[in-house]
């Protein structure tokens, strides 16, 4: 164990107690100052242990001024920090078993070195209770901490009302959108962090601005964790968004009206996969393949077929909502035979792909693109991985040839993100996701209802509505008023409107976050049958929302 600890002029003499004795029990100590009785002001030395803290620099802080109070005050202004001002055992036991403390706050002028001594073992004999309640409470308390974070609410209410109004959405709904998430703590840090003031158009070591050393750094530091996350030659982490990323790559490997054979937005491909509304519809010749009308999988056979007819110069596998597993060795093969390049878009599937429970793309495509929210749990952007043959075309292309400067504050969150991916935590949280996503859909099917293809491999699944006489339309909004948060789409074959639907899309992702296990999907599987079965029955609808809050508060949000 790692602890911090630090000290103003009038904690100090208490403060060389403390950190000799930690030291006598084997914990590395970190002393951050001060180092004698010289007038110094608490809150320099309260920041340097809550900010290790805040960052997992160190597992536990200790903090001394003379009555602990301000240190406390201070220390509790930093992410993720919670810091307990403690005047007996029982109290730093408690601080810790219920509270989950993670810095201890004394009183060099309140305490006794031996009563401090008692505070301090009893801190780190005391570990966090593993009960639900107490989990329950902890979460709410860091996720009050952070709703309506701006610089001065009273200046401005209505942002502050905003922000306040999406946390308490957030925290009392549950969000069954595939394609949503939550952000760790850390990398909210990084997205609001003081990167955000910095211009760095260019690359590492070739900018046009001053002052970007700080820039650089944060750059190689994502492009190394993206390569060592998913093992590709060549890595940029500067595109905006997941469209960027493939307009990139088009504009890498193709000229205006060559040929692209990509999944229909009908059946479960994406808009930048070639729908005529879209940029890539709009330069080149999109030819689209789809499911089995019988399976509702991929036919490899008649994308074969299409490939040897139209002869693309580039075939694009991926899906927006497809709920089995994409197997790239057939797609790579259909390319050698036909000479195309193949691209993989695996925006929704990255973070399954990082944990190990879907096949990667890397070995198989020369191009991959992803966005970095969804699966992977971090900020909203995305990323282009490619061989290295490649690489200076998608460079070029990127910048200066579709963005400027690029947000230097994501790309830091990109780097944790990547960073918590290579984590045994995260392999552990795509399982989970898959797990997850084979029980709601095994409850659903077991109330009635059909799922596209007959199930889920992966983190979402498709609900068929016909038979239920809904439309996705009709069924996303009452479950919404229920505080079930799911988008309406077309399931393969459809006969409505996109606006309308057959279908509704339900992922996985965002719930396993908090934490939600089976168990707690067949609860919610039954709570949706609840309400697509009564629609418009407001009792129905009350007794479902407040289930859902009553769920949603036994698995706070992070």
């Amino acid at each position: 164990m790692k602890v911090a600890i630090g000290a103003d002029h009038g904690g100090f003499p208490l403060k060389e107690t403390v950190r000799e004795m930690l030291e006598a029990r084997g914990i590395t100590v970190e002393d951050v100052g001060c180092y004698d009785t010289n007038s110094v002001d608490y809150p320099d030395y309260a920041r340097e242990v809550a900010q290790r803290v805040s960052r997992g620099e160190a597992e536990q802080g200790v903090l001394v001024c003379t009555t602990g109070t301000g240190m406390a005050m201070t220390a509790n202004r930093f992410p993720g920090v919670r810091a307990a001002q403690c005047f007996t055992p029982a109290m730093a036991e408690l601080a810790r078993a219920h509270n989950n403390a993670n810095v201890l706050a004394l009183g060099g002028g309140m305490l006794s070195p031996e009563t401090a001594g008692a505070i301090v073992e009893a801190w780190l004999d005391t570990a966090f209770s593993a009960e639900a309640r107490h989990a329950r409470r902890v979460g709410k308390m860091e996720q009050y901490g952070r709703s309506g974070v701006c610089a001065d609410g009273a200046a401005d209410a209505a942002v502050r009302a905003i922000l306040d109004a999406e946390s308490e959405r957030q925290r009392t709904t549950l969000d069954l959108i595939a394609s949503e998430n939550y952000v760790s703590p850390a990398v909210r840090q990084a997205v609001g962090s003081v990167l955000s003031n910095k211009y760095a158009e260019g690359y590492p070591g070739k900018r046009w601005y001053q002052g970007c050393a700080n820039m650089d750094r944060a750059e190689r530091l994502a492009v190394e964790r993206a390569g060592a996350v998913f093992g590709a030659e060549h890595a940029n982490v500067q595109p905006h968004s997941g469209s960027t990323a493939n307009m990139a790559v088009y504009f890498a490997a193709l000229a205006p009206g060559d040929t692209i054979l990509a999944m229909s937005l009908a059946h479960g491909g994406h808009l930048t996969h070639g729908h005529a509304a879209n940029f890539s519809g709009r330069l080149y010749n999109v030819v689209g393949y789809g499911v089995d009308r019988d399976t509702e999988q991929l036919d490899f056979g008649e994308i074969a077929r299409l490939a040897e007819t139209v002869r693309p110069k580039l075939i694009v596998a991926g899906a927006s909502a497809y709920p089995r597993t994409l197997d790239f060795s057939a797609f790579r093969e259909i390319a050698d035979k036909t000479g195309a390049l193949l691209m993989v878009d695996m925006a929704h599937i990255a973070g399954l792909i990082a944990a190990g429970v879907h096949p990667s793309p890397v070995p198989h495509a020369e191009f991959v693109t992803a966005t970095t929210h969804k699966t992977l749990r971090g900020p909203r952007g995305g990323v282009v991985l490619c061989r290295s043959a490649f690489a200076d075309e998608v460079d070029r292309q990127i910048f200066p040839g579709l963005q400027g400067g690029p947000e230097m504050h994501t790309i830091l969150g990109k780097a944790v993100c990547f960073q918590e991916a290579l984590q045994p935590a995260f392999k552990a949280y795509g399982q989970s996701i898959v797990r997850n996503a084979r029980s709601l859909a095994e409850r659903l099917a077991a109330d009635g209802f059909r799922l596209v293809s007959g199930g889920t491999d992966n983190h979402l699944m498709l609900v068929d509505l016909t038979s239920a006489g809904l439309t996705g339309k009709a069924a996303a909004t009452a479950l919404e008023r229920a505080g079930i948060v799911v988008n309406k789409n077309c399931i393969p074959f459809d006969t409505r409107s996109p606006f309308v639907t057959s279908g509704i899309r339900l992922g996985t992702p965002a719930v396993t976050t908090r934490g939600m296990g089976e168990d707690a999907m067949h609860t919610l599987g039954g709570l949706i049958g609840d309400v697509l079965r009564a629609p418009d029955d407001e009792a129905v609808t009350d007794r479902t929302r407040r289930a859902v809050a009553e769920l949603a508060g036994q698995f706070p949000v992070p």
